[in-house]
C-alpha cells in the first residue's frame, strides 16, 4: 500500500491573450494581483492568432499574449477556484458581453504544465466546480514534451522556452519550501500520516 504524501505547492501560471494584450495586461494587473499575488514573471509578447482563428469574432483579428507567473506558490487543488476567479475577471470587463481578453490559469510543476478549462475531453479531469485539469506538457529528458492532444501554441519552441524559465524559478521556490517543510517536520521524506 502507498503512503500518503505531502502534496507539494505548484507555480500558478496565467496566460493573457487579447489583440490588444498590452494595453489589458495592464488594465487587469491590479485585479491579478489582488487576486493571487505578486507577479514574478511576464513573458514577452508570444503569438497565438497564427494558431486559431476561434476567439477572432470576440477580439478582433492579430491575438498575442504573454505568459505571467506568480511568485506564491499554490496547492494544485486550488486550480478549479482560480479558473472561476479568472472567468469572473474576464467577464467583468466584457463589452456586451463579449471579452476583450482571454485569462487561461495552469501551474508548472517539475514533471508537469497543467492547464484549467472548462470544456470536456477524453483525457481532461474533472477537478470540481465545472472545470477540468488539461494535462498540457510533460517534463522528461531535460525538455518539454507534448502530447497528440496538446493545443498547437504550447507545442513550439518559443512558448516551451518561456516555461522553461517559469521552471527555473519555481524549482528554486520548491527547493526552498522543501527544506521549510524539512526542518518544521524532522521528517526528510515528506510523509505524512493518514491521521494529519
Amino acid at each position: 500500500m502507498g503512503e500518503v504524501r505531502i502534496i507539494e505547492p505548484v507555480n500558478l501560471v496565467i496566460y493573457i491573450f487579447s489583440a490588444q494584450v498590452d494595453y489589458w495586461f495592464d488594465q487587469v494587473k491590479e485585479d491579478l494581483v489582488r487576486e493571487f499575488g505578486p507577479m514574478d514573471y511576464l513573458s514577452p509578447l508570444l503569438d497565438f492568432g497564427k494558431y486559431t482563428l476561434y476567439y477572432d469574432k470576440e477580439m478582433g483579428s492579430g491575438i498575442v499574449g504573454k505568459l505571467i507567473s506568480f511568485e506564491r506558490l499554490i496547492h494544485p487543488s486550488l486550480l478549479a477556484s482560480i479558473k472561476i476567479k479568472t472567468n469572473e475577471i474576464e467577464q467583468r470587463y466584457a463589452v456586451d458581453g463579449k471579452r476583450r481578453f482571454n485569462l487561461d490559469p495552469g501551474y508548472v510543476h517539475h514533471m508537469q504544465f497543467v492547464l484549467a478549462t472548462t470544456k470536456m475531453w477524453p483525457h481532461r479531469i474533472y477537478i470540481g466546480q465545472g472545470i477540468y485539469a488539461e494535462p498540457t506538457l510533460m517534463y522528461i529528458n531535460g525538455r518539454w514534451k507534448d502530447y497528440d492532444f496538446t493545443y498547437p501554441n504550447y507545442k513550439e519552441e518559443v512558448y516551451k522556452k518561456e516555461l522553461e524559465k517559469i521552471r527555473s524559478m519555481y524549482l528554486e521556490k520548491r527547493k526552498a519550501y522543501l527544506k521549510k517543510l524539512q526542518r518544521r517536520s524532522g521528517n526528510a521524506s515528506g510523509q505524512v500520516s493518514k491521521n494529519d
